[in-house]
């Protein structure tokens, strides 16, 4: 039988009566470190025991230790023995071997002996009523994703200055620099002590040690929170919120939320970084309003969106959350569009009675036909080689031609749709896009363009006043000075 026991967050004097009578009859106590304040009171009562500290010298880190230690109290239970298990604070409070080894054993092969853990010492010591909300991460093993700044939160297991610094890295990416946080080491103890330092200086209190913990207090107006953008959105379409933001529906925001993506591509084909993190902010509050909009009408919320996305993602990479195998992205793609698929015909939607129809038609056009010509692609509807496009594009632009010559409008327009789409075929073959491209032709061309408008205001003159010849010779300089940008 295997009597897993807290020592308390402190000495003797924090050690329950029913913990101290169980080491006080035990035959073999086994306490996981010896670093603890109530060891030398176990010694002076004269309780014998072994620790498990030699195996943080002979492992490379601490998940490895308490896998070790682990396998070594479950292989002493295997063998038959009555066995204590002594860890600090309360045994299923921020223990890993713990869980380890609950998760191994039956309910029946272990008890459970409570001690007060390290956070009611702390709860104790910075007079905090958890019933407000508190939040406790391990220190050894979290991540950006894990901090909400709206509710106040404990970083436990916060052993040395080096895991401080790791710390506090992960926390500068979402609470200020010189955020005050709060320090305990050895909460409850006589010797405890408490500093408050801004963020940036965390990691240079010498004193931190194995039984150091870190306080972060709430920072309700943490701009880097993503509630925080909820809340904002609320208030914005509240009764008393923003006008504007008031009148507007789903039918009203569909111009800026392509205006907003528009602008992202645009920040992208510019390679200006802070510009796209700009930008997207700007998309994302499109998605907000719109998710804000139907939880208001009772049709869905923002965490159905992300539920809906998670879902899609892991259902759609089978060869990442599943057992499917597969031979590069072109496969990838295969399996996407087969799911997707299985997906319509699972909830009932209408049958495509083309593999066109799946291309939205609200696609700008160049867009939709590259889209349109991949799809036929492949079926194998496409020419066998390059060559074969590029004869073709000869033969739209000389059908072109004949109809400029006749000057027949309606035939222009359309053998002119004709050559755009036989230079689309192009990019195809050439794996450029064409959307993307065009759009890079079109900066180029402001950025020279620019380039003459700031000579003809040097000159104190208007556009107007030169000719063809004077302002195709700006352009000149322009394309040698401003390069093929």
């Amino acid at each position: 039988m295997l009597q897993i026991l807290g020592l308390g967050a402190g000495g003797l004097k924090l050690l329950t009566l029913e913990a101290y009578q169980v080491l006080k009859k035990a035959d073999k106590v086994y306490l996981r470190t010896k670093e603890h304040p109530a060891v030398a009171d176990l010694e002076e009562e004269g309780i014998v025991f072994e620790s498990f500290d030699y195996l943080y010298e002979r492992c490379e880190n601490f998940d490895e230790v308490y896998k070790a230690i682990a396998k070594k109290i479950i292989n002493l239970v295997n063998s038959g023995e009555n066995i204590v298990y002594g860890v600090p604070g309360h045994p299923l409070v921020a223990e890993d071997t713990v869980q380890k080894i609950t998760s191994y054993l039956e309910d029946s092969d272990y008890q459970i002996i409570a001690g007060p853990s390290f956070i009611d010492a702390i709860f104790t010591t910075l007079g905090i009523d958890p019933i407000t909300g508190i939040k406790i991460i391990d220190g050894l093993n979290f991540t950006v994703r894990d901090l909400e700044p709206s509710i106040a939160t404990i970083i436990s297991q916060v052993y040395n200055q080096m895991i401080a610094s790791e710390v506090k890295l992960t926390l500068m990416e979402i609470y200020p620099d010189d955020f005050i946080v709060t320090v305990i080491r050895g909460a409850g103890l006589a010797e405890e002590k408490i500093e408050e330092v801004p963020l940036y200086q965390l990691d240079r209190l010498d004193w931190i040690d194995h039984l150091t913990s870190i306080y972060l207090p709430v920072h309700q107006d943490n701009n880097r929170e993503f509630n925080r953008l909820l809340k904002i959105m609320e208030i914005l379409r509240s009764p008393e919120g923003c006008p504007w933001d008031l009148e507007q529906d789903h039918h009203s925001l569909k111009k800026h939320l392509i205006e907003e993506a528009y602008e992202v591509l645009e920040r992208i084909e510019e390679d200006d970084l802070w510009g796209m993190a700009n930008e997207f902010g700007d998309l994302l509050l499109q998605i907000v309003f719109h998710a804000q909009i139907a939880k208001e009408e009772g049709t869905f919320t923002i965490y159905d969106v992300i539920e809906e996305i998670n879902e899609k993602m892991i259902r759609r990479h089978p060869h990442i959350f599943g057992k499917v195998q597969v031979e590069g992205a072109s496969e990838v793609v295969d399996n996407w569009e087969e799911i997707k698929r299985q997906e319509k015909a699972e909830t009932g939607q209408e049958q495509i009675d083309s593999i066109l129809d799946t291309v939205p038609i609200q696609l700008p056009a160049l867009m939709q036909a590259q889209k349109i010509q991949s799809k036929v692609a492949k079926v194998g509807f496409e020419w066998s080689e390059i060559n074969g496009a590029l004869d073709k594009l000869e033969e739209e632009m000389a059908e072109l031609k004949a109809e400029i010559k006749k000057n027949n409008t309606k035939e222009i327009k359309e053998e002119f749709g004709d050559l755009l789409f036989s230079l689309v075929n192009i990019a195809k073959f050439l794996d450029i896009d064409a959307e993307s491209s065009l759009r890079q032709t079109i900066n180029k061309f402001k950025y020279r363009f620019n380039y003459i408008e700031e000579r003809v205001d040097e000159q104190n003159k208007e556009l107007t006043d030169f000719s063809l010849e004077e302002l195709d010779k700006l352009w000149e300089e322009a394309k040698e000075i401003r390069g093929r940008k």
